[in-house]
């Protein structure tokens, strides 16, 4: 049941949010960019947060299982429902859409190359396969969102009455499933080292600013690229898991780095709207 409820929910959700998008702002953001800020985004995207797990699993006594499910987490930005997480934070989705829309392209090309590159360091070989992570991509991002932007083109009436009633239904089934997983990971999540909680913490968080240094300014944008960035592909690392490394002790690491992840999401979201306001208020004040 659970498997179909899943996406289900990723389905519906998607779909809502391609009836939201423009494909003219979606290539102006793209476009707005400068070659120098798209390779710092590279950099803060697919580099640094691997490097920071394998930092990490070398610094902290995480163990090599915890290890491996922090950087398979690292490897893999986009998560499928990024772009409604950033919007329900407050931040511009389009910028958040432009920037899950690229990721998704380079994932299939740079994600075997890290996993392998990561496999080397411990002695092993492995490759995940391009073409399963591209099938996984375009059912879960590419797919529904054309379609309901082709659907909000063609049929833009019947998308407005319906989309607010797929939103409310990819939400439920979408809780639903959550506290399910939770519920079934609750042993092992109690039984993980704190190390790896608190390892989660600082991947997400230098998943967050990374793209803070590196793009070297506080607008709206690299906000909402910041917590694109942290909203990582929690389950495409779980199918690495499954289908690569045949062994399921990574999963409590990337469970921990999606609570993780949620919390550090919302205190970000939470600080930089307060530090919004007291600018506004200062403002105001001087005026």
């Amino acid at each position: 049941m659970m498997k179909l409820i899943l996406p289900t929910a990723v389905l519906l959700l998607m779909l809502s949010i391609g009836m939201s998008l423009s494909l003219r702002q979606l290539i102006e953001n793209w476009q707005r960019l400068t070659p120098s800020l798209w390779l710092r985004l590279l950099a803060a995207t697919f580099i640094i947060p691997p490097l920071l797990a394998l930092g990490m699993g070398w610094v902290l006594p995480l163990g090599t299982a915890a290890t491996a499910g922090l950087f398979l987490v690292a490897v893999a930005p986009g998560a499928p429902l990024m772009t409604r997480n950033v919007a329900q934070k407050g931040y511009d989705m389009h910028v958040a859409a432009s920037y899950q829309v690229w990721g998704a392209l380079l994932a299939p090309l740079l994600i075997p190359l890290l996993v392998a590159g990561g496999g080397w360091l411990y002695g092993r070989q492995i490759w995940v396969s391009p073409m399963n992570l591209l099938w996984v991509i375009a059912r879960q991002q590419f797919l529904p969102l054309l379609a309901g932007m082709a659907l909000m083109r063609f049929l833009p009436t019947l998308c407005a009455r319906s989309k607010r009633v797929l939103n409310i239904a990819g939400n439920t089934l979408l809780t639903v499933a959550l506290v399910a997983i939770l519920f079934k990971l609750g042993p092992a999540l109690k039984q993980l080292s704190p190390w790896v909680g608190v390892a989660a913490l600082l991947l997400a968080g230098g998943c967050l600013f990374s793209v803070r240094l590196l793009l070297g300014e506080r607008s709206s944008t690299v906000q909402a690229l910041s917590i694109s960035n942290t909203n990582r592909h929690v389950g495409l690392a779980l199918l690495m898991v499954g289908q690569n490394f045949h062994d399921q002790r990574p999963v409590p690491a990337i469970a921990a780095y999606a609570l993780a992840a949620i919390l550090v999401m919302a205190l970000y979201a939470k600080f930089s709207r307060r530090k919004a306001e007291v600018a506004d208020g200062i403002v105001n004040s001087d005026q």
